[in-house]
């Protein structure tokens, strides 16, 4: 549908992984899939990089976990934000802002090179 996946910026996933869950608890295959079918296809989250935010996530405060029963009948970890992961998301969203505005200024610059 959307073409090739785009690598996922160093220190972006985690704002990600935030952002999907400020919809809601989710399971790590929820998170993938929202990211992926969100993204048009562009964001292809391998579980070798999820798992291990999620886990980084956690351990800073910024999501909690409980296990859960999936609409397939399957037990598994849903991770939920927390209002310490709200405000860390909160911060970054309003960074993203501005660096993607400093980003666009540069690249449509006509100033001198």
């Amino acid at each position: 549908m959307g073409g090739s996946s785009l690598e996922i910026l160093k220190g972006t996933l985690e704002i990600l992984i935030l952002r999907t869950l400020r919809r809601g608890p989710n399971h790590g295959y929820g998170i993938a899939r929202w990211l992926r079918d969100t993204s048009a296809e562009a964001f292809q989250v391998e579980e070798g990089a999820l798992y291990p935010a999620l886990r980084r996530l956690e351990k800073k405060g910024l999501v909690a976990s409980d296990w859960d029963v999936t609409e397939t009948g399957r037990e598994a970890k849903y991770y939920r934000l927390t209002p310490r992961g709200q405000a860390e998301l909160d911060c970054a969203l309003t960074n993203w802002a501005r660096y993607v505005t400093a980003m666009g200024q540069v690249l449509d610059s006509e100033g001198q090179a």
